[in-house]
């Protein structure tokens, strides 16, 4: 008897993970779970073009890589927080601000 492994991840040639015949990084479903608590199943209803299976196989993924995806997610909040900074306007921070004090 043999035994046979679809692959479902791909890396590409900067590393990223990428779930095969997709345009689904692995990083995707991840953060699926992570910021809304979604299963598997809830992740397949809202993508229904992944199948349980690219799930499953991405989250495996992730568990096997977990220190490395879970370094990228924080440096990928850091920089959506540097980048939120720099575009707000800062007369309206500190009227909100402000605002905030007086309540």
């Amino acid at each position: 008897m043999t035994a046979v492994f679809a692959a479902q991840i791909h890396l590409d040639r900067d590393g990223v993970a990428w779930i095969a015949g997709t345009q689904v990084k692995v990083i995707e479903v991840v953060l699926d779970k992570l910021a809304y608590g979604w299963s598997p199943e809830e992740i397949h209803f809202q993508h229904p073009h992944l199948s349980l299976a690219q799930i499953h196989g991405a989250l495996a993924w992730y568990y096997e890589n977990q220190p490395r995806l879970d370094a990228e997610i924080g440096n990928r909040l850091e920089q959506a927080d540097k980048l939120a900074l720099q575009a707000s306007d800062p007369d309206f921070r500190r009227r909100l601000a402000d605002l905030k004090r007086s309540l």
